[in-house]
């Protein structure tokens, strides 16, 4: 018997990078799991019956635009209908704008205080309750490494990410006594398309080339000069939702190379 057999995930952001590495940990695991994200319908499809046909569970797909509290709501009805309750949720749905603050549009702040920040609420809200009145939940912020550190020109993010992990410690004593844990991991730089897109906008905000931003600023504090794995962040998220994890809540989990060892 696998750790997680029974046990159904929703897992936001989650068509590609970090949140498709935790669904894909989540399945081999034995967890049912509802995905969620932007991209190819065709290619989401694929994806989903894949991870679904090498796992032997049942994977779903919402389409939930994680700006929109209705419809974030929708998402956990169609993962309650689907799968008859909801267990774990990944709250990793994450967007990135590199911009000094002086010049950093106000629209990019409002989207990735929503997507970063205000979409973990909702979703977290949504699925509480029947989380406490089972006895059982696991819920798991991506919250960054930015959540304990902060970089120059992340000024959405790093507050988004901030915000994320005072959330975190403050459900996480709400379901303490009821079976329900709340935990954030804090990655450092994983190559994913979000960091790949950094690196241009990093590299023209900070006048330097993309080798540079790559050296100097995104693993320069990363003592292990290596770029996190999604397998490794999957790893750690099955972890969590294990019985090995059930007194770890509240915390703020580093995945990060050493970075915030300095």
């Amino acid at each position: 018997m696998r750790s997680l057999d029974g046990k159904s995930a929703i897992v936001t952001g989650s068509t590609s990078g970090i949140g498709l590495g935790i669904a894909t940990g989540l399945a081999g695991a034995g967890a049912r799991v509802m995905l969620n994200g932007f991209g190819d319908a065709d290619a989401i499809e694929t994806m989903r019956g894949s991870l679904a046909q090498t796992h032997g569970v049942d994977v779903a797909y919402h389409g939930a635009d994680m700006t929109r509290p209705a419809e974030i709501a929708a998402l956990y009805e169609a993962a309650l209908a689907r799968f008859g309750g909801v267990d774990i949720i990944v709250n990793n749905a994450g967007i990135q704008h590199v911009s000094p603050v002086e010049d950093f549009p106000i629209d990019k702040w409002d989207a990735i205080i929503a997507i970063n920040l205000s979409a973990a609420f909702h979703l977290t809200r949504a699925s509480f309750s029947a989380m406490k009145a089972k006895g059982w939940g696991r819920i798991i912020n991506l919250a960054s490494a930015h959540a304990l550190v902060a970089s120059p020109f992340k000024s959405a993010y790093v507050a988004a990410k901030h915000g994320l992990l005072g959330f975190t410690k403050a459900v996480a004593l709400e379901g303490a006594e009821r079976g329900v844990t709340c935990n954030a991991i804090c990655p450092g730089y994983v190559r994913t398309a979000l960091v790949e897109k950094q690196i241009p906008d990093t590299a023209k905000a900070r006048g330097i080339s993309e080798e540079a931003v790559v050296r100097d600023v995104l693993l320069a504090a990363q003592a292990t000069k290596a770029f996190v794995t999604v397998e490794q962040l999957g790893a750690l998220a099955v972890f969590l939702c294990s019985d090995a994890g059930a007194q770890i809540t509240g915390a703020a989990l580093p995945v990060d190379g050493g970075w915030t060892a300095h």
